[in-house]
């Protein structure tokens, strides 16, 4: 049994050395002990190779130590000079700059102010109409304000002539109006080149438009809305001028009023705030001019012809109430005289309704307006108070809606009611004229046949 357990381990030890040899089966046990002899061999071999190589990079890695520590030595030492001359170098330039300051004076004064002046002017240049004419000035300031930021230099008297040029060149040309050609952005994003007239440091103007300069951007476009037609029309008038005096809407707040102008809502937009309500203001102050209109055509027909007849009492014409009246009384001629005042009472009733007719109409679309301007008034602030529920009363532009209904539907109620007003007033005067007329024929008829009847 020990001899077996030899032979296993030795087997087994066979295989694990002959692991590296190359394969070869081993027929039978002389082989395979043959085999292991030579796999411990070729370890011893490998084992010496080993050691040799390890002593020759022993020896390689001293010399890369030794060379590296050298290089070590002569850094710091380079470092250690370094470090001296840096001391050096801030000791010398402590005394240039002390020297330098010394020099410069009052110098130093005039070039911080220098440096403010060109600061300031770049912000003019930049936000000035003048810009887009002469767009290249402002990379000078740029240039001057880098230097003058700098510590290693200074702004040369060729660079303050320079800035004093562009300083009296903004003046000069800010009382001028020149015509020259630039790019301009439509309202729908296309840009073409276009020529335009720049009036001073003010406006800026195309044939027809108006124009506004983005100062973030450098760029010229057209106005978002054009203002009324009595400024559009000075454009055209200006871009095609040769010379002398001309007629333009001049903007002096240089943009501040061109903005409020085209603020302002138009008529339709106005409507459009009143709502339905504010429509239905609308259409009944259509009616009532319509009515008045009426009204006014035939009181005035009615009015001639009754001035016409007075003058010719003895020859009554149907084609007018006085007339018709007075031929009712040559009719009842023979009667008595109180048939006779009823006979003539009569006429001039038929002839009322005729004469007022549509005066009523006035008069309630007169006291309607108003009510319906109120109701729009009580909708337009629901409106509001249904908005600040929702989202609060932070953002005035979501209350404007409302407000501007509630305002709209009131003006409008009011600009209906007076006109209504004063119409039925007039009108209603004329119609009393034309009654006064008849009554007083009629009172004049009635005395005369008692005078008659009586005699």
């Amino acid at each position: 049994m020990k001899s077996l357990k030899i032979l296993l381990a030795s087997s087994l030890l066979s295989v694990a050395l002959i692991g590296s040899l190359p394969a070869q089966e081993a027929t039978n046990l002389d082989q395979l002990l043959r085999q292991v002899g030579e796999g411990a061999a070729n370890d011893q071999r490998a084992e010496r190779a080993r050691q040799q190589e390890f002593e020759r990079n022993k020896a390689e890695q001293q010399r890369l130590l030794q060379q590296a520590r050298s290089e070590r030595t002569a850094l710091e030492r380079r470092g250690e000079e370094l470090e001296n001359l840096f001391d050096q170098n801030n000791q010398q330039i402590a005394v240039q700059t002390q020297e330098l300051n010394e020099r410069l004076g009052a110098l130093k004064e005039l070039f911080g102010v220098l440096q403010q002046v060109s600061g300031d002017t770049q912000s003019v240049f930049k936000a000035s109409l003048v810009s887009t004419e002469f767009p290249d000035r402002e990379q000078f300031l740029i240039d001057l304000g880098t230097k003058m930021s700098s510590s290693t230099s200074l702004a040369s008297i060729e660079d303050i002539e320079q800035l004093w040029y562009e300083i009296q060149r903004e003046m000069t040309e800010s009382g001028k109006v020149t015509a020259y050609t630039t790019d301009v952005s439509d309202n729908q994003g296309n840009t073409a080149a276009a020529p335009v007239v720049r009036v001073g440091a003010f406006n800026l103007v195309t044939e027809g438009k108006y124009l506004q300069y983005s100062a973030a951007t450098g760029s010229v476009s057209e106005l978002p809305r054009q203002p009324r037609a009595r400024y559009t029309s000075t454009t055209s008038a200006l871009v095609g001028a040769s010379g002398g005096v001309t007629k333009f809407g001049l903007d002096p707040t240089r943009g501040g009023i061109l903005a409020l102008e085209i603020e302002q809502p138009t008529v339709s937009e106005r409507i459009q705030q009143g709502g339905l309500v504010g429509y239905i203001i609308i259409g009944l102050g259509i009616l009532g001019l319509l009515i008045a209109a009426v009204c006014f055509v035939s009181l005035t027909a009615a009015s001639s012809k009754v001035s016409a007849q007075l003058k010719d009492t003895s020859n009554p014409k149907s084609n007018n109430p006085l007339g018709r009246v007075l031929a009712t009384y040559d009719a009842n001629r023979s009667v008595d005289t109180e048939t006779v005042e009823l006979k003539l009472s009569e006429a001039v009733l038929k002839e009322t309704p005729a004469l007022t007719r549509g005066l009523l109409f006035l008069k309630v679309i007169a006291a309607v307006a108003p009510l319906a301007g109120l109701l729009g008034t009580v909708t337009g602030m629901i409106k509001t108070f249904q908005v600040i529920t929702l989202y609060g009363a932070g953002d005035p532009k979501l209350m404007a809606g409302g407000i501007s209904q509630a305002l709209m539907t009131t003006v409008l109620g009011l600009c209906v009611a007076i006109p209504m007003i004063l119409l039925h007033t007039y009108l209603n005067g004329r119609s009393r004229r034309v009654l006064s007329i008849l009554q007083e024929q009629s009172a004049g008829m009635i005395a005369e046949h008692s005078e008659k009847s009586h005699g």
